[in-house]
Formats: structure tokens, C-alpha cells, sequence
């Protein structure tokens, strides 16, 4: 038995060893090996004793196992080739982070997920937060309002990883590339990238080495010197003990009076505009880094020359070489204009800080290309185009510097070596190296890739798969992603009906003039990008705008009746600004016909010279945007050009004739379709005091009003105040107030009155024509409260509403979650519910309750923009009870009826908790539609759940419904 045991125990070894190659080996060359492996056994030519039947047997048994096996693995391949013929693409979105900048970077994340998934793409969203802890998260929770509201919902609604290691093994398995958009530490330092390279996952961006390099300010200066670039002098402060005697000697060599020298104070690694400062004199700059170092901002801080009389400048740089053949192609750069601050705040003094790079605000203008010397924006372009080259950067960057006009050499030193950014003109200075650019939907990466014929989709998937050609394991993944993107193209294409070929038009009207228009462009935007997506859309972009501008005296008293208005048709590129005001302005200076023609040169070449490049790239499928001059039209010939090319519009101007019901009188009269509530529901519901008296009759159902004191501006100011405080506190048996406009959109204008002197500050504010209150000056604590511009005519006092305080704890030392504190004295909470549908059958999405932030009014930010505060949706049930959220959705929908509300709106209401009546405040026809405000939360709970792109062609099929 012994001589039995050995030849089948050699043929069984050699089975068994070649079963372990066959799972290591792919499925392609599974039948090659086994091939092989049937015809050279040892075992087959050997003699023995054993009974060749035995042998035979269990030969034969072996061979039919292999047979199975090789057959398994060609149905194995054969279904390899077909997922192969059309897979899609796996990117992980990957964004938070430790630094101030998560919230833009949540921003970002939210961007490039609206902008590149699809059937094509599968998009897997992760977060990173402060502790550096992992989170796989669900795209629905990209649309969180802020970094505490994402951080709050994390350990309910998010999967954590137990390491980052953990975290990266996962990636490795779940996604073929990751799209990194952590600004800042952990982003842009090399941290993220080096995590991702020791565990061999292929990434977009710059590589972790070259990360290092260039987000160190300090370092990267120093390589721009090596390389011969002209730079600004800077000073390095190493920990909380500056050397002074270093520091006056630097400010001596570089002509700076050591007592009122003005020089620029940052971190060297921190995001461009995190900590950046201006000091004075030597003591100043040691103070405000010292401040720098013990805010744990950074270790090492640089002070630099504070450069004067010059014109910031920033340029995108795009990679379309082939394999590891860089070709940086630099867009076409913006100019960025700082114009005079109102407030004496010198710590500010034209420095391009965060808030005016990432915030909407009226103090700054972009011109893209910059209003520079053509050879000047030639040099931008070439010496970023180096700088891009000597850092090692990948696939796309942001670079930022200044152009300083005239031939005066500024600096006491110059390197020697110094061979580029000195030109005829003046001189240029790059000075920040941004490896991952902000990509919120304004963005400048947008901004200008918009510019030569990129959309936003367009250029992010140009960078994903410029990235992928970098690694090799991914070529077969770009392949398929290509297939199925043109086969889902073409099949879109034959899907549409042959009499909407032409695609129907649809213009987002937004702007307008009061002191909501700022959201209204963000809004405005947001559905104008989502709508996009669809091809049988044809989607064009509008501002309304007083026709003499937004400076004019016209505005500050004239009733909105009397206001003249033009409507002007805005290309793709000048929609991308903060404010209505740089959307007008880079209209007038659009078709200024010498500003034309060179933008149209530049544009051309930049055009061609990634025509060039890209055309050599299979899966380039071509420049989407046609740049076209914005046409300006009266409202009135607006409407007839709707008309006359059957277009729908889609209203998103909040506030004035878009809420009134004028606007909506236009359109209808005209027969244009349009989105949301017919002119009679928006004129009852702008009017507060309407409002109420017609849901009057509904308290039987569960619906309550608010009591109300109507007075008119003018008696409020020629009144004496405290006769007037003691009349209204006597009248609506109430020692706290609630003023608002009476016919205006929500939260502008409201604040919380708790005296007679809380009333003088309101009533001085509508004498003077306040554009805003400032934070903290009536009694109660409060934000900054938004006036209306111009003041309104009449105000409604109502009693203050109690409600129960909802707050956040703060994370302990023995737990690092958080947990809302709810006492329920009074039972009652505020909460906004969005409603759609047609007339008579609107339905109820989940109410959502905001945390307020400051104070005890929702700020506009809180209700519109998601700029602020904790969204809870749908309300917790430790708060509200299912049945109770039932039964609120119910009378939400019985007072969106009986108020004749269609397509969209937004009802808000003090709710009961124990019971679900609703103390209606107020009804907003034309809701925030911003990235981030809470109707879209409230669509992503229903089920399914409605995505923006969605919700948003919905109500535009709800207009076209009511037209026919």
C-alpha cells in the first residue's frame, strides 16, 4: 500500500498545486496554464507497481475536476470581458480634514459629486474629520449644511473605520481612484497622498513628496528663487521666541521702517488664505505671529514685504500630456480687483482672505482674463506653466502671485540668478501654490475652464482620467468607463422624442434688487447647474437687475412698482461670480467691443493649445461650452422673447416681484410657463397679515395663527418710542416682540425686540436706511440681521413665540459624540417643511428643525443658504413622535391647499410636539434652492429619495403640466 500511496499522493500534489495557481493566476491566463499543465505531467511517464486501474481512476476523476475547472474559468473571463465592454468607473470622494478649510472642502465635495456621477461613474463619498478618524458616508449627507452639522450626524448616519489603515485597506478594494478635496492640512501637505501611496491606491493630484515641497510657503520660496523666479522677501519665525535683532536687521535690508513697515504675516503651512494677517513694524509682526503660533494654526510663521500699488492674480494649470509626458496648459487667469473696505479694520487692510475668496461679497471684482498687458498674461501663463513642471505637479493646481505694474524695482534684493517675472511691464510674483484647488461650484477652477469651452463636468472628468493614465491597473477601468459613456450618450440621444429634439428651453431667472438677491444668485445658479445635466434641456441662465444699476438713489426710495428693470441672458462663464453686483458688472464689461475682441483672441489660443493636447486622448470628447456674448433685454422684452421660444421660466428671485405675485402677473398674461405658485397665492402669501387672516378659519383642523399689529414706517418714526413700545406690549399682551416686514421674504428685516430701547435701535435702522444691525446690538443675543433695501412701508409686530431650546452638547473627555439637549418646557419648536406638487394635491415633505447658532431668530443664512447651524431631518423622535410628525405634515398640506399653492413652496411654523398643531409664521413661495438649504434635505429623506438634479426637473414638470 505504501508503493500505492506515493504516485497518487505526487499526482494529488501536483492537482493541488495547480488549483493554487489557478486562483492566483487571472482569468485570461487560467486556461493556458491548465493546458499546459495536462500535457507535461511527470506523473503520466513514470513506472510503478500500482494497479493501473486504481491510477486510471483516479486520473480520470482528476481530469474531469480539471476539465470543470477550465471551463469555469473561460464562463469566468467571458464574463470579465463583458463587465469590461461597460463598467463603471469607481471614484472615492474623500474630503473634511483637520484644517478651517473643511467647510469648503465640504463645499467642494458636494460640487464634484453634482458634476461628474452618473451611470458612468459610480461616486463613493468619505470624510475625514478633525481627529483624523474616517467616515465612509452617503452622498444625501454631502448636503449638510456646515462642518458641525456634518460632524453632528456622523455617528448616527456615517460607517467609521477603526484606523486609517482600515480606512485605506477599504479603499483599496471599493473604489479604482480617489478624488481627494481636503484643503489645507492633511490635503494638500502630502499626508493624505502618502496614505493612499503605501497602500497602492491610485489618486488624483500631485504626488505626497512634491505636496510637501510646495505647500510649505516658506520652502516653496525658497525652490522659486533656486529656479530663478522673482519672489517677494520674506522672514521665517521659527516657534514663540522670535529673534528680534534678525527681525529688525531683515526689515532694514528690505527698506521697511522697523516702527510702521507694513508687511504680510502667515503660516507656512496652512491653506492661502488661513491666518494671513497684516502687521506694522517689527513689534506688530512678532505679536500677530506669536498669535499665529499659539492658536496652534502653525509652528513656523513667514512674514513677507507687503506688496503695494499691485493686482492679484490667479491661474488654474491643467495637465493633458501623455503617460508620465507632462503638458500643463495654464487657463486663461483672473484678475482679482480689492476695492476699498467701509469698516476701519486694518488687520484686513486689501488682504485676499478667506472670506473674500471663499464667501459671497460685494468687495471684490474678478476679470477673467485679468485687464493686464497681453504680454504680461502671456508671462502668467508661461511661468505657471514652469512653476507647475519644477514642483513634479500632476493632473491640475492653482497658482496664485501678483502683477506690479511699471519698470520700479520694488525689492532692495533681487537674486542674482532671477530670469523670470521682470517684463517690460512690470513684474510678476507668483507666491502661493494651491495643489487642490476650491472646486465649489463659483469656483476659479470653473471660472475659467468655463471660459475656453470646459463645463464643469467636462474639465473634472478631463482631470479624472488625465489621473488614471497614470497608473497602469486602471487602463482597463478607463477603457469600459469610456464605453459605457459614449453608449449611454448615444442612447440618450435616441430617447428623446424627435419633438423636443431641439431641446426645450428653460430660463432660471434669478437676482433682482432687494436684499435677498445674494442668495437668489446662489440659488439661481444651483438650478441652472443641476438642470444641465438633462440633454433635451437647453438651460439659460438670467439676471434681473435695475436697469440703472445697483448704485443707483433709484433704489433707495422708490416703491418696487416704480423700480425699471432689464433682464440680461448671461453665457455659461459670467454666471460663475459671488454677487449680482460682479454678474452686472462683467456683463457691462463683456460686451464692451475692445474687451471683446481680446477675450475672444486669448480664448482662441488657450482653446487651441488644449484642442492640441486633449484631441490626442481617445476618451476627449470635446469643448461643451460656446462662449457668448450676454444680451441685455427690458423685463418686458424678456418676456416676449420667453414667448417666442417657448421657453419655461424658472423663478428663483426671492423676495420683490418674485414673491409678489408680479412677476408671476407678467408671465401668465404673456402665456409663459413658469415654476412654483400662481400670482394670487404669491401676493397672499408675501403679505403676512393676508396669510394669516386666510388660514383664519383653520383652527378647528390644527392650523393656529399668530396674533399681529400692522404700523407703518412712517408713524414708527415720527412716533415717540416709548409710547409706541407700551401701545404694541399692551396690545398683543406680550413683553418680548417679533418685528418683521410686513411684505417682504423671510428673516430679512426680523429680530427679537425685548425693550423700548431694542425698539429705537429697529426704528433708527429704518430711519437711516441700514443695510444690516449689527450682531449683539438689541438686548438678546443675535447675529448680524439683514435689512431690506429698500425699507419697507408697513411692519408687523406679533407676540414672541417661546419655544424650547434644542442645543448641541459638546464633545466630553470620555466620549467624542455628541447629543442633542432637549428639556421640553413648553412644548413647542420651530421647524420649516417644503411642499410640492400641483393645486390641491400638495404633499408634505419631512419637517426639519434648525439648531439656531446666535440668537432666537433663524438667520437668512440658516434658512436659505445652509451657511449655518444644524439641520435635523427629519426631527429627532426623542422630540417629536412619528404620529405627531404625521399629523404636522397633514396640516402642512391642508394649508398649502387652502392657500392655493402649486409646483413648490416652504411653510414655516412653530410646531407642538405632543400634538402636531402648527403656529404658522410664515409662507415662502420662492424658497432658498441653494446647494445646501434644507428643501434639499428634505427631498433626499423621501422615498426614494429625490436627488437635486431631480427635484429640481420635477417642479419644472409641474410648470409645463399646468401650461397644458
Amino acid at each position: 500500500m505504501a508503493s500505492l500511496s506515493r504516485p497518487c499522493l505526487l499526482y494529488r500534489g501536483f492537482f493541488e498545486d495547480a488549483s493554487r495557481r489557478l486562483k492566483k493566476t487571472p482569468a485570461g491566463s487560467k486556461i493556458s496554464l491548465l493546458n499546459s499543465a495536462c500535457g507535461s505531467s511527470p506523473i503520466l511517464g513514470c513506472s510503478t507497481r500500482v494497479s493501473r486501474s486504481l491510477v486510471s481512476a483516479e486520473l480520470g476523476a482528476r481530469l474531469g475536476a480539471l476539465r470543470s475547472a477550465v471551463e469555469e474559468a473561460k464562463i469566468v473571463r467571458q464574463q470579465e470581458e463583458e463587465e469590461e465592454k461597460g463598467r463603471p468607473l469607481r471614484v472615492g470622494i474623500i474630503c473634511g480634514g483637520p484644517s478651517a478649510e473643511r467647510g469648503i472642502s465640504l463645499n467642494s465635495a458636494r460640487s464634484v459629486l453634482d458634476h461628474i456621477q452618473g451611470e458612468d461613474l459610480h461616486v463613493s463619498c468619505y470624510y475625514i474629520d478633525c481627529s483624523l478618524n474616517a467616515y465612509a458616508i452617503s452622498p444625501a449627507q454631502l448636503y449638510s449644511n456646515t462642518p458641525a452639522d456634518f460632524d453632528f450626524k456622523l455617528e448616527s448616519l456615517a460607517q467609521g473605520f477603526r484606523s486609517l489603515h482600515t480606512f485605506v485597506e477599504h479603499l483599496a478594494v471599493s473604489v479604482d481612484i480617489v478624488f481627494p478635496v481636503i484643503h489645507g492640512r492633511f490635503g494638500e501637505d502630502g499626508g493624505i497622498q502618502e496614505l493612499l501611496e503605501k497602500a497602492n491606491v491610485p489618486f488624483v493630484g500631485t504626488a505626497s513628496h512634491e505636496c510637501r515641497q510646495a505647500f510649505h510657503k516658506y520652502n516653496a520660496s525658497l525652490e522659486l528663487i533656486k529656479q530663478g523666479f522673482l519672489t517677494v522677501p520674506g522672514f521665517l519665525v521659527q516657534g514663540n521666541q522670535p529673534d528680534r535683532s534678525e527681525m529688525i536687521r531683515w526689515f532694514e535690508i528690505n527698506l521697511l521702517d522697523k516702527e510702521t513697515g507694513k508687511v504680510v504675516v502667515k503660516p507656512t503651512l496652512a491653506g492661502s488664505s488661513i491666518g494671513v494677517t497684516v502687521a506694522y513694524g517689527v513689534d506688530d509682526a512678532i505679536e500677530k505671529a506669536i498669535n499665529i503660533i499659539s492658536e496652534g494654526i502653525d509652528d513656523n510663521v513667514l512674514v513677507e514685504v507687503f506688496l503695494e500699488g499691485g493686482s492679484e492674480f490667479t491661474a488654474i494649470v491643467i495637465d493633458v500630456g501623455i503617460d508620465n509626458d507632462a503638458k500643463p496648459v495654464v487657463l486663461l487667469p483672473t484678475e482679482v480687483e480689492l476695492q476699498v473696505l467701509t469698516n476701519n479694520d486694518q488687520s484686513e487692510d486689501t488682504i485676499f482672505n478667506y472670506r473674500r475668496k471663499y464667501l459671497p461679497t460685494q468687495q471684490v471684482a474678478y476679470h477673467t482674463p485679468p485687464r493686464f498687458p497681453t504680454d504680461v498674461i502671456e508671462c502668467i501663463r508661461q511661468g505657471a506653466s514652469l512653476l507647475f513642471q519644477h514642483f513634479g505637479l500632476r493632473d491640475f493646481a492653482r497658482i496664485d502671485g501678483w502683477f506690479l505694474p511699471g519698470n520700479a524695482n520694488m525689492f532692495s534684493t533681487v537674486a542674482k540668478n532671477t530670469k523670470f517675472g521682470i517684463t517690460e511691464s512690470g513684474n510678476i510674483i507668483f507666491t502661493d501654490i494651491n495643489l487642490i484647488s476650491g472646486m465649489e461650484q463659483t469656483s476659479f477652477l470653473f471660472q475659467q475652464a468655463s471660459k475656453v469651452g470646459l463645463s464643469h463636468s467636462n474639465v473634472l472628468r478631463t482631470i479624472i482620467q488625465h489621473a488614471c493614465l497614470r497608473y497602469p491597473s486602471l487602463k482597463s477601468c478607463s477603457n469600459a468607463w469610456n464605453t459605457l459613456s459614449r453608449r449611454l450618450q448615444s442612447a440618450q440621444h435616441s430617447n428623446v422624442p424627435s419633438k423636443i429634439r431641439g431641446s426645450q428651453k428653460v430660463f432660471v431667472l434669478f437676482g433682482g434688487e432687494t436684499s435677498e438677491r445674494q442668495v437668489s444668485l446662489m440659488s439661481g445658479t444651483n438650478v441652472w447647474l443641476n438642470l444641465q445635466g438633462y440633454g433635451d434641456l437647453d438651460v439659460i441662465p438670467c439676471l434681473l437687475a435695475p436697469a440703472n444699476g445697483y448704485g443707483s438713489a433709484e433704489l433707495k426710495n422708490a416703491d418696487q412698482q416704480e423700480i425699471c428693470r432689464t433682464v440680461w441672458t448671461l453665457p455659461y462663464s459670467l454666471v460663475l461670480r459671488h454677487t449680482t453686483e460682479e454678474v452686472l458688472a462683467a456683463c457691462i464689461e463683456a460686451v464692451e467691443p475692445d474687451r471683446a475682441l481680446l477675450t475672444s483672441h486669448l480664448r482662441d489660443n488657450v482653446m487651441s493649445e488644449l484642442s492640441a493636447a486633449l484631441s490626442k486622448h481617445y476618451w476627449f470628447s470635446g469643448f461643451d461650452i460656446n462662449e457668448e456674448l450676454p444680451a441685455n433685454f427690458t423685463l418686458e422684452n424678456w418676456i416676449k422673447h420667453a414667448k417666442e421660444s417657448q421657453s419655461i421660466v424658472f423663478i428663483a428671485v426671492h423676495g420683490g416681484i418674485g414673491e409678489d405675485g408680479t412677476l408671476q402677473s407678467l408671465l401668465e398674461a404673456a402665456g409663459v410657463p413658469y415654476t412654483g405658485p400662481g400670482p394670487f397665492a404669491s401676493k397672499i402669501c408675501m403679505d403676512k397679515m393676508q396669510t394669516s387672516l386666510s388660514l383664519s378659519q383653520l383652527t378647528s383642523l390644527g392650523v393656529l395663527t399668530i396674533p399681529k399689529v400692522v404700523r407703518r414706517k412712517e408713524e414708527l418714526l415720527n412716533s415717540y418710542v416709548p409710547d409706541t413700545w407700551q401701545a404694541l406690549t399692551s396690545e398683543l399682551q406680550s413683553r418680548s416682540l417679533c418685528v418683521k416686514p410686513a411684505r417682504d421674504g423671510c428673516s430679512t428685516g426680523v429680530a427679537r425686540l425685548c425693550s423700548m430701547e431694542d425698539l429705537e435701535v429697529y426704528v433708527n435702522a429704518l430711519r437711516n436706511s441700514l443695510p444690516r444691525i449689527p450682531a449683539n446690538s438689541l438686548l438678546k443675543a443675535h447675529g448680524v440681521i439683514e435689512m431690506p433695501s429698500p425699507p419697507p412701508q408697513s411692519l408687523i409686530f406679533e407676540p414672541f413665540i417661546e419655544t424650547d431650546e434644542i442645543i448641541v452638547s459638546s464633545k466630553s473627555l470620555d466620549s467624542n459624540a455628541r447629543h442633542l439637549i432637549w428639556e421640553g418646557h413648553t412644548g413647542w419648536v420651530e421647524v420649516t417643511v417644503g411642499v410640492m406638487g400641483t393645486r390641491g394635491e400638495m404633499h408634505s415633505l419631512s419637517p426639519s428643525i434648525t439648531v439656531k447658532e446666535t440668537g432666537d431668530i433663524l438667520s437668512l443664512e440658516e434658512k436659505f443658504q445652509g451657511g449655518t447651524g444644524i439641520n435635523l431631518t427629519p426631527p429627532p423622535a426623542a422630540i417629536i413622535s412619528d404620529e405627531a410628525l404625521q399629523r404636522c405634515k397633514q396640516r402642512i398640506e391642508i394649508i398649502a391647499n387652502t392657500l392655493g399653492l402649486e409646483g413648490f413652496s416652504r411653510i414655516d411654523a412653530f410646531m407642538n410636539v405632543q400634538s402636531g398643531e402648527v403656529l404658522v409664521i410664515e409662507v415662502n413661495t420662492i424658497p432658498g434652492m441653494t446647494p445646501s438649504t434644507v428643501l434639499i434635505h428634505q427631498a433626499l429623506e423621501e422615498q426614494p429619495p429625490i436627488r437635486p438634479q431631480d427635484f429640481f426637473r420635477t417642479v419644472l414638470e409641474f410648470a409645463r403640466q399646468r401650461s397644458n
